[in-house]
């Protein structure tokens, strides 16, 4: 494998000389730069991206963790990333952190050593304190769907109770009063203001149900269908059924089906996160918007401004949920 001296070697010039050419410095003449290259091309040698990086404190790269990029709602996060980085030349690396707090640690420590121009972070496993050392490390940090408070400027994240909220009361204002909740069994935050919403609507309205109208499943539709079976097994009066996201929400469709009950004349239902699957179940789900790609948007433009060394102009980072009528629901006549 050829090395950079003897590119240096072939081309007729310095180590120096080809380091200035690999990194474009402007202090490399035109002839330095033709030698370089064409030598580089005959013997067939690639520059080292982390010496590059080194040289120029400029990698090139973004980093972006996500709890699983495999799911559709990571999936356009990293999309939306990566769509701002190509246009600012950069590339986008990606890290898993499965909402474990050492599989988060392990892939932000990973990005950091590869020299990530800036990181947008998806982590709820982390501790507020760990964020916050990481953020200190790391000038171009921005925390996606989460609010730190000494970080609130690094912070883009959504009212996740306003959401459920909405939600409830929309079921609510078609006459629905036996509202059953399908929540996720993930200790984070979203899940907990997810549960919180539907229960403050519920009061805010008068409505006193039973805890037993709350099941608990993975955020997937295998957990939404367990969720939603397990409450059909304790013969509940329900009417209408609020998901913690659309997935879920699709799970307890289908349990709903097998069971007998048709969506939405016998059993309405909402999601959240107006995710493709929304628009693909028959019927269409009733949600509630999830701006992803804006608040993806957003962080990126954010962390490159930081990199820059630039002040961001101070403007709201909290996003607001809005509901998305299709045809999973209807007017409760009972």
């Amino acid at each position: 494998m050829s090395t950079i001296k003897d590119v240096a070697r072939e081309a007729g010039v310095s180590i120096a000389t080809v380091s200035r050419v690999i990194n474009k410095s402007p202090k490399a003449s035109q002839s330095a730069f033709d030698a370089v290259n064409q030598a580089m091309s005959k013997l067939g040698y690639r520059p080292n991206a982390a010496a590059k990086a080194l040289v120029s404190q400029n990698s090139n790269t973004v980093g972006v963790l996500v709890s699983d990029v495999s799911d559709p709602f990571f999936g356009a996060l990293v999309k939306s990333v990566d769509k701002i980085a190509r246009q600012h030349g950069k590339h986008t690396l990606i890290g898993n952190g499965y909402h474990d707090a050492n599989q988060e640690k392990e892939s932000i420590e990973l990005l950091i050593n590869n020299r990530c121009d800036a990181l947008i972070i998806h982590a709820k496993g982390l501790s507020d304190e760990e964020l916050m050392s990481y953020a200190n490390e790391v000038k171009s940090l921005v925390i996606i769907n989460r609010h730190i408070e000494p970080l609130a400027g690094r912070c883009v994240s959504l009212d996740n109770f306003k959401g459920s909220f909405l939600a409830t009361e929309y079921l609510i204002r078609h006459g629905h009063t036996k509202i059953g909740c399908v929540s996720s069994n993930h200790d984070i935050e979203d899940a907990t203001e997810r549960t919180r919403g539907y229960l403050a609507a519920l009061k805010e309205h008068g409505i006193d149900l039973p805890k037993s109208y709350v099941e608990y499943g993975s955020p997937d539709s295998e957990g939404g269908e367990l969720a939603m079976s397990n409450l059909l097994t304790k013969s509940l009066e329900m009417t209408a059924i609020v998901a913690y996201n659309d997935n879920m929400a699709a799970g307890a469709l289908a349990a709903a089906n097998e069971n007998g009950l048709t969506v939405p004349d016998q059993l309405s239902i909402v999601g959240f996160d107006d995710g493709l699957i929304a628009r693909y179940v028959h019927p269409k789900l009733t949600t509630v918007r999830y701006p992803i790609e804006m608040m993806a948007e957003k962080a990126m433009n954010i962390a490159l401004e930081l990199a820059k060394d630039c002040q961001p102009e101070p403007e709201p980072l909290r996003f607001s949920p809005t509901v998305v009528r299709r045809d999973s629901v209807v007017k409760n006549s009972n």
